[in-house]
């Protein structure tokens, strides 16, 4: 390994016809460029579609009521009815594995029908009545005072969390907000605290919230023991797709509502449809992973003829060293080492080179700002050990047919080659 000889021969032997060996050692150096783009580029897709999810607590499920589709114990079809807060109660009880279990009401629907003033200012956004552990499941900055806590539950106070884009629209540049008075519905709430939504895509509308304590909002609006909807979120290591059967169950069975009336409550599961982004994006890695190695398989085949060639190129010089008295084993190690070598060589440069590409990608995409569906592709260190041990690997089949071809010749039939 470390012959001065061996190592000169073995330069010589590569750059004797050097247009040849760099063409075959293209063909390595394009496989694995094209392996590094294509998982760096799967891997900025990927980042870019969850960052929709931003920071939210994917293992969690939303569940809400509609009207019944079959009558059950006396009561018609077609029938409304709510959830009430016992209900949270009931599923903490009687169902085990829960993190949260966190009832939500709502003002102004999805994008904002509600008029809140401040002053001069009016606007339309949507309000909240939540509790405290909303922020774990929906996670957000608080940037200035604090967020809503149980004693704002328990005493029902009429305070209010407003977003930044809340406070852009209604307050002055510089104004003082904390401590100050919105007017949600023509109920006064006291502005404690502002906060800022961490998902990475900066959603404009995901900054225009408003957030007071749950009790508040139901004495506030009428809302009496009624619950609009539920977040619940499932403890590590337990799957709440797994849990939302015996949820649902329990809420029919509370609400008198038919076992297999499908429709009567609604729920949407946050955690499966993460997992299907996670089964779509590792596709795209095995098909990148694939992809990737057959076009290295290819440039590891060339190598392979090539050093077929270079063998019978060289009859005479291995028949006179093996009369000379080199082992077959020194031969065959020679042949091995120039096909280790180029491919190392070349498969080395495609790394860099994939690197290089990936490191202009990164900073483009910072010059020109954040792309829709497609951020900071990048390549694990993991991935990069694990090409060059497929490219070692890879030399030694390389040059394995080669070399025991070499060793084959006898030396009397080398000699009188031409």
């Amino acid at each position: 390994m470390f012959n001065k000889d061996r190592w000169k021969e073995i330069l010589e032997v590569l750059t004797s016809n050097w247009f040849r060996t760099l063409l075959t050692a293209f063909g390595v150096f394009w496989g694995i460029f094209i392996l590094i783009v294509l998982l760096a580029a799967g891997k900025g897709l990927e980042n870019g579609i969850k960052q929709d999810f931003g920071d939210i607590a994917t293992n969690t499920m939303f569940m809400w009521t509609r009207r019944t589709t079959k009558p059950f114990e006396g009561l018609p079809k077609d029938r409304r009815f709510n959830f009430k807060i016992g209900d949270v109660t009931a599923i903490k009880d009687n169902v085990s594995h829960l993190r949260f279990v966190s009832p939500r009401n709502q003002l102004g629907g999805f994008g904002g029908n509600n008029n809140v003033v401040r002053g001069l200012n009016t606007g339309a956004y949507n309000v909240y009545g939540d509790y405290p552990e909303i922020i774990n499941q929906d996670p957000m900055t608080v940037t200035s005072g604090r967020f809503i806590n149980h004693n704002d539950i328990r005493e029902k106070r009429k305070v209010a969390v407003i977003g930044l884009g809340v406070k852009n629209e209604l307050y002055a540049k510089g104004e003082k907000v904390l401590g100050t008075y919105i007017k949600i519905q023509g109920v006064n709430f006291l502005v404690i605290g502002t906060y800022k939504k961490n998902s990475s895509n900066g959603n404009e509308e995901g900054q225009k919230e408003i957030f007071v304590p749950f009790t508040a909002f139901s004495q506030a609006f009428n809302m009496g023991e009624t619950v609009g909807w539920m977040a619940i979120t499932a403890q590590d290591g337990h799957s709440i797709s797994v849990l939302k059967n015996q949820i649902i169950d329990l809420m029919k069975a509370n609400h008198k509502v038919h076992p297999e009336d499908s429709r009567a409550v609604g729920h949407f599961d946050l955690y499966e449809q993460y997992r299907r982004v996670e089964s779509l994006f590792s596709g795209i890695r095995w098909i990148a992973i694939i992809v990737g190695t057959f076009v290295l398989l290819s440039g590891i085949i060339g190598v392979s003829n090539i050093m077929l060639i270079v063998v019978k190129e060289r009859t005479k010089e291995i028949g006179i060293r093996r009369a000379l008295g080199e082992s077959p084993w020194s031969i065959k190690k020679q042949i091995l080492m120039e096909s280790i070598f180029l491919t190392l060589i070349s498969g080395m440069t495609g790394i860099i080179f994939g690197a290089l590409t990936i490191y202009g990608i990164n900073a483009l995409l910072d010059s020109v700002g954040p792309v829709d569906m497609f951020m900071n592709p990048s390549v694990s260190v993991n991935v990069v050990v694990g090409a060059l041990s497929v490219l070692m690997f890879a030399g030694l089949l390389a040059g394995f047919l080669p070399a025991n071809s070499a060793i084959k010749v006898r030396p009397i039939e080398a000699l009188r080659t031409e």
